[in-house]
């Protein structure tokens, strides 16, 4: 399953859905039940036609025959109403019931009475009734049943002969009737009260389910969850946002082939080797990212949950904890040094200017002016980096600024116009700070046009509209050899430089 919108559904009721498919599932139980009454008759009337001394019409063979095929002929017709589901299940039911007590009875007296033993029929009748009702109206199936058999042996006594003894038999079979019916009510009701609990444990399981696929697409770590084969089960919007959005076609996704760089750390720490501590950097996103493997269960071989962290906004968060730190720290300090360092660079100028001054000291003091000149522009740079979040902003038109800035940066650093080369694809007013985007392009050209080859265009300022967003993109590319692979990471870390005379926090600004 692939990221997606996860939604918290509400729920049925458990008594609504209980009730909704306890109907359908007794409707479909009174249907099999009918199966069986239609199978019982049928096998009835071919008894009597395959055993000639078969007990079963031995007092009237007729009557039995008469019985057992309208006993059949009303089975086909309760499919009828069955499917149509008219009447009602109850009436249905008890109309199915009171059926079975007066054919079956007629059975019986067509086959010399309650030793045929027809009567154990009912017991199965009443049995299904009971579990088909969910306990309802059992007992009564169960009075109607003892009533049928009491009346069909009073008829036997009457008309038939039958022996005042035989009403033993009779009531013998009446209490079974009766043991049947409760039996089956008490586990009718215990089946009840087994399927409400099940279907409010369903419930809970759903909104636990939902609740955690909420929480997983929330979550600011990466998660997907990954079976033995190699197999992606979920992922988590987050780790798509890191690893790119998955291939399309079909719901399976192998990890090889989706993060083959992932997909060997797994493999290694499968294999508890020493694994890379390294972060991973991914393809297609181009972040450094953490893994951290959970397993499943004890063996490693199997399904293994994946967390990711993207280590670019945990870098981000730590950099600008060092910088509100060293912001404090460096103001501090710059305030302390700013007062002896002009004392010092006030001092050499006085000394620089007396008339009777050796070469040689005068070349000393040069290097002492030119030195406490550059501690002074370090000072200016850390007390800027301070005071970084203090911005006044204004409107103006960008396509303005960019212009007069390129004309004065080509005169002050002496360079032919057509180095640079300026697009403005979309041009718009905007709100920023003029004097803070000054020192960026600055610091951005200059360095620009230390590494680059000084040729017309080389360096190149473009704006362009983001889309779906009413910002603006501005750009600034040379085509220098481009910043190495090792110090990239390193670029936005305060006094980080590669220069000889620089203070590393150019780009700090720039930030």
């Amino acid at each position: 399953m692939l990221a997606g919108e996860a939604v918290l559904a509400p729920v049925r009721s458990p008594s609504i859905l209980g009730q909704a498919a306890a109907s359908e599932s007794q409707w479909r139980s009174l249907f099999f039940f009918n199966v069986y009454r239609l199978i019982v008759a049928v096998l009835l009337i071919a008894s009597v036609g395959i055993f000639s001394d078969s007990v079963f019409g031995s007092r009237n063979a007729a009557l039995f025959l008469y019985a057992a095929g309208l006993y059949a002929l009303v089975s086909v017709g309760s499919f009828i109403t069955i499917r149509a589901r008219r009447p009602d299940f109850d009436l249905q039911l008890t109309f199915q019931v009171a059926a079975d007590v007066l054919f079956i009875t007629s059975l019986m007296y067509a086959s010399g009475g309650v030793g045929s033993g027809l009567g154990l029929l009912l017991l199965a009748a009443l049995a299904a009734a009971g579990m088909i009702s969910r306990g309802h109206l059992t007992l009564a199936y169960a009075s109607l049943a003892t009533l049928g058999v009491l009346l069909g042996q009073t008829v036997e006594v009457a008309f038939a002969r039958a022996s005042v003894a035989s009403y033993v038999q009779t009531g013998l079979l009446s209490v079974g009737y009766f043991a049947t019916a409760w039996l089956a009510r008490t586990l009718a009701r215990y089946t009840v009260a087994s399927e409400l609990l099940a279907k409010q444990r369903e419930v809970d399981l759903a909104n636990l389910a939902q609740v955690n696929q909420l929480v997983i697409q929330d979550m600011q770590d990466g998660v997907l969850v990954v079976d033995e084969r190699g197999e992606v089960w979920q992922i988590n919007r987050r780790a798509v946002e890191i690893l790119g959005p998955p291939p399309e076609g079909g719901k399976e996704m192998q990890l090889g082939n989706y993060a083959p760089a992932l997909a060997e750390r797994l493999r290694k720490w499968r294999d508890d080797t020493d694994e890379s501590a390294d972060p991973l950097r991914t393809v297609i996103a181009q972040k450094l990212m953490g893994a951290r493997f959970v397993p499943v269960a004890r063996n490693r071989r199997d399904g293994v949950v994946i967390f990711l962290e993207d280590l670019t906004r945990v870098q981000a968060q730590a950099q600008q904890m060092k910088l509100a730190a060293m912001g404090r720290l460096t103001a501090n300090i710059a305030h302390e040094i700013r007062n002896p360092l002009s004392a010092i660079n006030h001092a050499t100028e006085l000394l620089l200017e007396e008339p009777e001054i050796a070469q040689t000291q005068g070349r000393l003091l040069q290097i002492v002016h030119e030195n406490a000149q550059r501690l002074d522009r370090m000072v200016q740079d850390v007390l800027k980096l301070s005071r970084r979040d203090r911005a006044h902003r204004e409107t103006f038109l960008l396509s303005e600024f960019l212009n007069t800035f390129v004309g004065q940066f080509c005169q002050i650093e002496k360079i032919e116009p057509e180095t640079i080369g300026l697009v403005v694809e979309k041009d718009r007013s905007i709100v920023f700070d003029r004097g803070h985007l000054n020192q960026v392009m600055w610091n951005l050209c200059r360095n620009a046009l230390r590494y680059c080859q000084r040729k017309p265009g080389s360096i190149a300022i473009r704006t362009r509209g983001l889309p779906a967003s009413a910002g603006l993109e501005l750009s600034v590319k040379d085509d220098g050899a481009g910043v190495p692979e090792a110090i990239r990471p390193h670029l936005f870390e305060p006094f980080f430089t590669t220069a000889a005379s620089g203070t590393g926090l150019g780009v700090v600004h720039c930030a």
